[in-house]
C-alpha cells in the first residue's frame, strides 16, 4: 500500500530560555553550525526521508524564520504532494486565539488534515539538533498498527526530572507518562536508564481527528499533546514509544549512537555548538547520504590571508563558514558564521560567531556566543574579566558570554531614473 503521510512541524516557539538569541527571532531561527538554523535539522529529516508533505506552524516572532524558509525550502509546486507552507495561527479556536497548546496548533489546522485525508500525521517539533529517519518510525507504527507513536530516547535515570517520561511495557507499548520525576520509571530491563519524549509524535488519522475534537471541548484541557492527548489515551488505543536508538541513518557507520539535543537554554546550545569541533563528531554533517539542507547562499569560499609572524590567518578545530575571512588572526575550537571578518592579532577561541560579526585587530574573545552583525572595536576583550562581562552583556552561570546583535532588515532594491 502507498502510505500517504501528512507532516506538521511546529516552531512557534519563543525560546525564552535562549534570550538574547530570541529577541527578535523565533528559536527554530536560531543559526546553528556556521551556515544552518535550529528548523534545517527537523525539515531535513522529512525531507531525507521521503516526506514531502509538510505544513510548517509558525508564531512568535517568525518573520526570520518566514524569511529563511522562503530562501532555503520554497518547494516546486509541480506536483500537488511535494509543499513546504508555513501556516499562522488560524485563529479558529472559539476565542480567536494564538496556539493555546501543541494540540490546538494542531486544531486549527485541522481542515488541512481532513483535505488531505492521510494515512498517519507526523507532527514533529522544530527546536532540537538531531538527524532521524522518519520512515522508520513511521514503519514501525504501521507494524504495530499503533494509533499513536512516541519518539522515545533513552537517558541515564538521574535526568529523569528534566525530561517527560514515557513508561512502557517490555514490548515497547505505552502506559504510563510521568512529566519530570525523578522517581519515574525506569526502561524494562535497564534500571540505569529512562524513556524521555522528544515530543515527535506519528498519529494514524482517525485517532488523531477523534482526539482533537474532543480535546477542545474540554474545557479543564491545555491543549497540549504530551500533557492532555497522550495520557488521554492511555488504555483506549495501542500506543507505543519508538526508540530513537534503533534508528540507522543511510551513510553513517553501523551501531553508532543516535545524537539528539535539547538546545533549550544558551549553556546547552553552546555545549551542542562545540560538540561540531570533534574529529569525529557525533553529529555528522559531512554525511552525503543524510545532507543536512538550509538557504541556498550565494557565498564566496572562506579565506585565510598572512603568513607572518604574529600576522597569520589561521583555523584550527573549527566550523569556518562560506565568506569569512580570517586576516592576520587566529580561530580556535569555535564555530564561525557567514561573512565574518577577524583582523590582525585577534584571537577567537571556544566560541559561535553569527554571521556578519566584525572581530578588529588585537581582539580576544573566549567562551562566547555573538549574535549577528556584531562589531568589536580593536583591543576589545571578551571572556577575561567576568565582573566587566557582565556589566556590558549576558553572561550566563557557566560563565559564557552572550552579546546581542543587530538585526537589519531586508535590502529595498533601488532603480535610477
Amino acid at each position: 500500500m502507498q502510505l500517504r503521510v501528512l507532516a506538521f512541524v511546529l516552531a512557534g516557539g519563543k525560546g525564552t530560555r535562549l534570550y538574547p538569541l530570541t529577541k527578535e527571532r523565533a528559536k527554530p531561527a536560531v543559526p546553528f553550525g556556521g551556515r544552518y538554523r535550529i528548523v534545517d535539522f527537523v525539515l531535513s529529516n522529512l525531507i531525507n526521508s521521503g516526506i514531502y508533505s509538510i505544513y510548517v506552524l509558525t508564531q512568535f516572532k517568525s518573520q526570520s524564520l518566514l524569511q529563511h524558509l522562503r530562501e532555503g525550502w520554497e518547494v516546486s509546486g509541480l506536483l500537488r504532494n511535494h509543499f513546504i507552507i508555513p501556516v499562522p495561527a488560524q485563529m479558529r479556536s472559539a476565542q480567536e486565539d494564538w496556539y493555546r497548546g501543541t494540540a490546538d496548533a494542531i486544531y486549527q489546522n485541522i481542515n488541512l488534515i481532513e483535505q488531505a485525508d492521510p494515512h498517519v500525521v507526523a507532527i514533529f517539533g522544530a527546536d532540537h539538533i538531531y538527524r532521524m529517519n522518519i520512515r522508520q518510525m513511521i514503519e514501525y507504527h504501521v507494524d504495530k498498527r499503533a494509533g499513536a507513536c512516541v519518539a522515545a530516547i533513552p537517558v541515564q535515570r538521574e535526568l529523569a526530572s528534566e525530561f517527560g517520561v514515557i513508561e512502557t511495557t517490555p514490548e515497547g507499548g505505552i502506559i504510563g507518562f510521568h512529566e519530570k520525576r525523578s522517581d519515574a520509571p525506569t526502561m524494562p530491563e535497564d534500571p540505569s536508564r529512562v524513556y524521555a519524549s522528544m515530543g515527535n509524535y506519528v498519529f494514524s488519522t482517525d485517532v488523531l481527528l477523534r482526539e482533537l475534537y474532543a480535546d477542545v471541548e474540554n474545557e479543564n484541557s491545555s491543549h497540549d499533546f504530551g500533557k492532555d492527548i497522550l495520557p488521554g489515551l492511555i488504555g483506549r488505543t495501542d500506543m507505543y514509544a519508538y526508540d530513537f536508538q534503533t534508528n540507522v541513518i543511510p551513510g553513517d557507520p553501523i551501531g553508532c549512537p543516535q545524537y539528539w539535543r535539547d538546545v533549550g537554554t544558551l549553556d546547552a546550545y553552546y555545549e551542542a555548538s562545540m560538540d561540531l569541533r570533534a574529529v569525529s563528531p557525533e553529529l555528522n554533517l559531512y554525511n552525503r547520504q543524510w545532507p543536512l539542507r538550509t538557504a541556498g547562499y550565494f557565498d564566496a569560499p572562506a579565506k585565510f590571508v598572512f603568513d607572518e609572524t604574529g600576522r597569520r590567518g589561521m583555523a584550527i578545530d573549527s566550523i569556518i563558514a562560506g565568506s569569512s575571512i580570517v586576516s592576520g588572526g587566529s580561530v580556535r575550537g569555535s564555530v564561525i558564521g557567514r561573512g565574518v571578518r577577524i583582523h590582525t592579532g585577534a584571537l577567537v577561541e571556544d566560541s559561535v560567531i553569527f554571521d556578519n560579526c566584525d572581530i578588529g585587530r588585537h581582539v580576544k574573545v573566549r567562551r562566547a556566543i555573538l549574535d549577528k552583525n556584531v562589531k568589536l572595536q580593536p583591543g576589545t576583550q571578551v571572556g577575561y574579566n567576568s565582573d566587566e562581562d557582565r556589566k556590558k552583556y549576558y553572561v550566563t552561570d557557566t560563565g559564557i558570554v552572550v552579546i546581542e546583535g543587530h538585526h537589519s532588515t531586508v535590502d529595498i532594491a533601488t532603480l535610477q531614473v
